[in-house]
């Protein structure tokens, strides 16, 4: 009687004749030591979320001073690059990038390697051509 259509007006569930509708387990309350016992005990679904590790580059040891062989490979390599910044001798020499401007800003003192473009954000610097 209680479908739709079914007549009766009555839109109840039927009865259950078992009766175990209608009585619910009754919660035992917990005491106030076995609530605390029950925090710090801290069960796994209060799992803290851990953060990703993230990717670790490996630390690049360059320079900061010049020794002998590295500063003569700067004066054989560097004027004959078609490209100089400071990316690129650092790269090629392994020297930290102060080092590279300093050594950028020699060799054009000795007019070994010229400036193309003199920007805040980077110096380009190409081979003196001697023609």
């Amino acid at each position: 009687a209680w479908l739709a259509g079914g007549g009766g007006g009555s839109s109840r569930a039927p009865e259950c004749s078992d009766n175990t509708r209608g009585t619910m387990a009754v919660k035992q309350q917990k005491s106030k030591e076995a609530k605390a016992k029950a925090a710090m005990a801290g069960g796994g679904k209060n799992k803290k979320k851990k953060w990703a590790k993230g990717k670790v580059r490996e630390k690049a040891f360059n320079m900061v001073l010049f020794d002998k062989p590295a500063y003569e490979k700067l004066l054989a390599d560097v004027p004959k690059m078609k490209l100089i910044t400071v990316a690129t001798v650092v790269e090629r020499l392994k020297v930290n990038g102060s080092l590279a401007r300093a050594a950028m800003a020699e060799l054009t003192e000795q007019g070994l390697i010229k400036c193309v473009v003199s920007h805040r954000k980077g110096l380009i610097y190409t081979r003196a051509s001697h023609a």
